[in-house]
């Protein structure tokens, strides 16, 4: 099929037919038959297409701050150049700054820039709208096809998403090269009802709740019934089934429901009145998302004590399973909800415990076929001298945790010990991070790529390969015009990596824009 037939014969909003479904699985079953062979010798041509497209709900994501340049996060993929024969073809809705670009080839170990640069193939479709990225590239035939002329050999490339839409399967199936990542077919298993579900048949302990809820009148039922099980309960959760972040998230205060029986009524009267998680979110939106989408009610953990952990796993080709690193996420917004960054590893107190738990999850997920990243979200409640871990989410796609662990695993050529739950380099020591996507004020509003490198090596806080310690930046783009830029400071503990954070807050504070007043979040 050519990339102008495609365009003209598919409509893009289409479910995949019958014959796409199963063209899509003869192509996936090419990647296990060369995966063997590319991960037993590093030196092995191969060509990585990197899709970084947010191919979710768009009136979801536009609640994000910066979010066109969320496209940015996975550019520590461009560290795949250390690899010697390794080409990396990277898309984009619109162009990258060289600067930006070099920044990153920089932090390469042991590869010359310009051996690195003359492997990178950078397209972008000229294009800022907010629209899915791969949507914009299949509506642009001439540009499938400068991709598919940067691939020498289709037969060792392959594709590395965000995530696995129809979209991207469309996209793979225009190419004819296979996608490390989750058949959209299985995408229901990373909802939040299909989470319950796995949860539920993995036997994890998860809140109480009610799954595959269509619409307000499904959410008052289930919020009355939740309060009668419950007389107790004093918050609700309300989760859109592909929510991003927290962004769809929403909390129903129970605690002035009346004394016994309750009419729904009440309930569907308070529906929007709701906290929403998301700026600027209001209920008319939401209700016409949720009916899209459909969601979930479940009951607020409570806890005096409390953490947000998570774990995240991969799929290999041959069916393997791997725990890859478990996080302490931190969680901002009215309630504790939205996605800032995370601690790595997680508490010394349970993430070999944890990881024990999520592995019942992530073998559920893998016999039904998943494959590649994906991580599992939980609370953990912490009652005398234990603790207590629920379950609330799987995520199939490249998280907010991926990238920062993608950065120190590349950085550093290390890797996570599952004994242990640490990260080890090669000379045998420990590295964790602290890493947050949402480091964002004011007064950063107005420095540019180059500004921000400058202050970073001026104030010895660039990554030092000597020893595999210091910050390294990511959502670069936003920062002129959002006051936003992702951090990942690496140290050889917590401590020290926490105090890079501190620091990098402190310097940035220091020499931005101090025309505005200062509205920072995300500081941990």
């Amino acid at each position: 099929m050519t990339a102008s037939g495609m365009t003209e014969t598919v409509d893009l909003d289409a479910p995949a037919s019958p014959e796409e479904r199963a063209r899509f699985v003869e192509l996936q079953s090419r990647l296990s038959r060369s995966f063997r062979e590319l991960v037993a010798d590093p030196n092995a041509p191969r060509t990585v297409l990197i899709v970084p497209s947010l191919s979710l709900d768009q009136q979801v994501m536009a609640k994000v701050s910066g979010v066109h340049h969320y496209e940015e996060r996975m550019l520590c993929l461009l560290l795949l150049l250390r690899l010697p024969r390794t080409r990396v073809v990277y898309l984009t809705s619109t162009e990258i700054p060289e600067t930006i670009v070099d920044y990153y080839l920089h932090l390469l170990p042991g590869i010359p820039g310009g051996h690195a640069r003359k492997r990178l193939t950078l397209l972008a479709c000229n294009d800022a709208s907010a629209r899915p990225l791969t949507r914009k590239v299949l509506e642009r035939p001439r540009l499938v096809e400068r991709i598919r002329e940067a691939i020498p050999d289709i037969g060792t490339a392959h594709m590395t998403c965000f995530t696995v839409s129809e979209l991207e399967r469309r996209l793979a199936l225009a190419l004819g090269i296979p996608v490390y990542g989750c058949d959209p077919s299985l995408l229901e298993w990373g909802t939040k009802s299909g989470s319950r579900k796995i949860f539920r048949e993995a036997g994890l302990d998860l809140p109480a709740g009610f799954e595959d809820l269509a619409d307000a009148n499904d959410l008052a039922r289930a919020l009355a019934e939740l309060k009668a099980r419950n007389p107790g309960l004093r918050k609700a959760v309300v989760k859109m089934n592909e929510g991003f972040s927290g962004e769809g998230n929403a909390v129903f205060d129970l605690s002035e429901a009346p004394d016994g029986p309750v009419p729904l009524s009440w309930y569907s009267a308070r529906l929007p009145h709701m906290a929403f998680e998301a700026r600027g979110m209001t209920w008319d939106l939401y209700e016409e998302k949720f009916r899209s989408m459909g969601g979930i009610v479940e009951e607020f953990v409570p806890g005096d004590v409390k953490e947000s952990p998570s774990v995240q796993f991969r799929v290999d080709p041959m069916g393997h399973l791997d725990v890859v690193s478990t996080h302490d996420q931190v969680l901002g917004g009215n309630s504790g909800q939205i996605f800032l960054g995370c601690r790595f590893p997680a508490s010394r107190e349970y993430r070999l415990e944890l990881a024990d738990i999520a592995s019942k999850a992530g073998r559920a997920l893998a016999s039904k076929g998943v494959l590649g990243r994906f991580g599992i979200d939980f609370i953990s409640v912490k009652e005398k001298d234990r603790w207590r871990h629920v379950a609330i989410e799987i995520n199939l796609r490249k998280g907010g945790t991926t990238h920062p662990y993608l950065m120190l695993q590349y950085l550093t050529d290390g890797q996570f010990d599952p004994v242990r739950g640490e990260f080890i380099t090669p000379a045998g020591q420990t590295r964790s991070y602290f890493a947050s996507d949402n480091l964002e004020s004011e007064r950063y509003r107005g420095l540019t790529p180059s500004d921000l490198i400058d202050i970073a090596v001026l104030n010895k806080l660039h990554f030092h390969a000597a020893t595999a310690e210091g910050v390294a930046f990511h959502l670069i783009g936003a920062l002129s015009e959002f006051g936003k830029l992702g951090v990942v400071c690496i140290g050889e503990t917590l401590e020290r990596a926490e105090a890079y954070y501190k620091k990098t807050v402190a310097v940035l504070d220091a020499e931005g824009n101090r025309n505005g007043p200062s509205r920072s979040v995300g500081r941990g």
